[in-house]
């Protein structure tokens, strides 16, 4: 569109000419340049309007500097907490051979010892045969850690020790480390009670031989680990878990680390005590 066209045709509507008959009406009051003036009410209504507005700009301005004072809105509220991010309750700080207890009798404190009790369970005590009753004992009701007891000696067996490149007392190679480690990324509460929690965790693992020699070198899983759980006495127990694959995220573009460093990171990083 031309600036022509914008404004209704060329010659801006015209007036005056051959045979026109022209009007005129009194001047208006003019300044040195022709322009008319304006009457001092318009001038004088101008001001005003002109006023309020700076006066709102101020207003508005100042209310912006001041939010310690001004009550917040809707939009303000922070958001509602996520499923995965933490209550901000603390941790428990009382171990039992390095196993955290004393749990709320809360459902954040259900799917605190949930968390704590994956990370013990794949810890590399599970290999050892009297560190793995003793966590069984601690984390399972009676019932539960007597019965199973006997099918994880059955499973931890000297040539499953082997396939994993352990001797059959579940010690790695001279100069060589295991790993093996539950990192627990989010939990679910699937249901509870006084008596009864079930909380679903989301976790991944690290596990594998980290040594000049291993053919086995450490790899991530990614499972979700469901546990049953009941207020005995006073703290929560395990009464049954299952593990089942996933989700698991699409692996990174990160290099892969040496040997070295994953028996170095392995010795100076340690782990968590987890709350929920």
């Amino acid at each position: 569109m031309s600036n022509d066209d914008q404004y209704g045709g060329g010659g801006y509507g015209e007036v005056g000419g051959t045979g026109q008959t022209r009007t005129r009406l009194p001047d208006a009051p003019s300044d040195a340049y022709g322009a008319p003036r304006r009457t001092p009410r318009a001038s004088r209504g101008l001001i005003t309007v002109v006023g309020v507005v700076v006066l709102l700009v101020a207003a508005i301005a100042f209310a912006n500097q001041s939010g310690d004072t001004t009550p917040p809105t809707a939009s303000d509220k922070p958001p509602s907490t996520a499923p995965t991010s933490p209550t901000g309750t603390r941790p428990v700080d009382t171990k039992t051979n390095g196993i955290p207890r004393g749990f709320a009798h809360t459902e954040q404190g259900a799917q605190s010892a949930a968390a704590n009790y994956a990370v013990a369970l794949g810890s590399d005590g599970m290999l050892k045969r009297d560190l793995r009753h003793a966590i069984m004992d601690a984390l399972y009701t009676p019932e539960a850690a007597a019965a199973r007891k006997g099918a994880q000696d059955s499973a931890y067996t000297p040539a499953f020790l082997t396939s994993l490149g352990l001797d059959a007392d579940g010690n790695p190679p001279q100069g060589s480390t295991f790993v093996t480690r539950a990192v627990p990324i989010g939990t679910r509460l699937e249901s509870y009670s006084p008596t009864n929690a079930k909380v679903a965790l989301w976790y991944t693992g690290l596990l594998g031989m980290s040594g000049p020699k291993s053919t086995d070198p450490v790899r991530t899983t990614w499972k979700t680990w469901t546990f049953e759980l009941s207020w005995a006495g006073e703290d929560w127990k395990i009464g049954a878990d299952t593990q089942q694959d996933g989700p698991a995220p699409v692996p990174g573009d990160v290099p892969a680390s040496t040997s070295d460093d994953i028996s170095k990171a392995v010795k100076e990083f340690g782990g968590f005590t987890y709350a929920r």
